[in-house]
């Protein structure tokens, strides 16, 4: 059963949602929950939020070979660091995204990110993906498999790791995520986001005409 009314319909437009490959897994199992057939994902690789400037090339690429396929096209990514740079490529291409600075932002909701941020701007985030390649991008990304003394260097001015977690923690991923916290020398502390504006933002795309 699926709550909305467009999902099987015939007149849905056919979709291309270009994201972040960190939200593939989430996207899916939105588009299985809510029988979206109409939408179609390509997902580029999550490492380039390590060269957030070769994203905007990256997602123009998508447009370009995709242009003509599908009766619209939307990114999954926020800002993620290009410092506005996707959101001109999106307005020449015509394209819009999901709202937001980051994933974090989108999973949490707008205002209690901002709230958290408030409390304690020396935060360090993890989403259920980035905890799932917590060792492979973060820890070794930045080397700290090799040089575990740069943790300071990197970490001296957190406070506290917040765990976003977009399923329901369960014994395995608490004990990662405090895990993880612990590594890096810092506070845990674990909210149950769910996909928050991630869901409402694909409804509005899914359910649009």
């Amino acid at each position: 059963m699926t709550d909305s009314p467009d999902a099987a319909s015939p007149a849905a437009p056919r979709t291309l949602l270009i994201a972040c490959g960190a939200l593939a897994h989430e996207i899916v199992a939105l588009k299985t929950l809510h029988q979206w057939q109409h939408l179609d994902v390509q997902c580029l690789p999550a490492e380039l939020h390590n060269r957030p400037e070769k994203i905007p090339a990256a997602v123009r690429a998508q447009i370009a070979a995709h242009r003509g396929q599908y009766q619209q096209m939307y990114a999954v990514y926020a800002d993620c660091g290009t410092g506005g740079a996707l959101d001109r490529v999106l307005e020449e291409e015509h394209v819009e995204r999901i709202a937001g600075a980051h994933c974090y932002q989108f999973y949490a909701g707008s205002a209690a990110f901002a709230r958290l941020q408030d409390d304690e701007p020396g935060t360090f985030y993890l989403t259920d993906f980035l905890l799932r390649h917590f060792e492979r991008l973060v820890i070794r990304a930045l080397g700290l498999d090799r040089h575990p003394e740069l943790r300071d260097t990197y970490y001296g001015n957190y406070k506290r790791l917040v765990f976003l977690a977009q399923l329901p923690p369960t014994d395995e991923t608490l004990a990662q995520a405090r895990a993880a916290a612990e590594r890096l020398g810092l506070a845990l502390e674990v909210r149950h986001t769910g996909y928050g504006e991630l869901e409402s933002s694909l409804k509005a795309v899914a359910w649009h005409h």
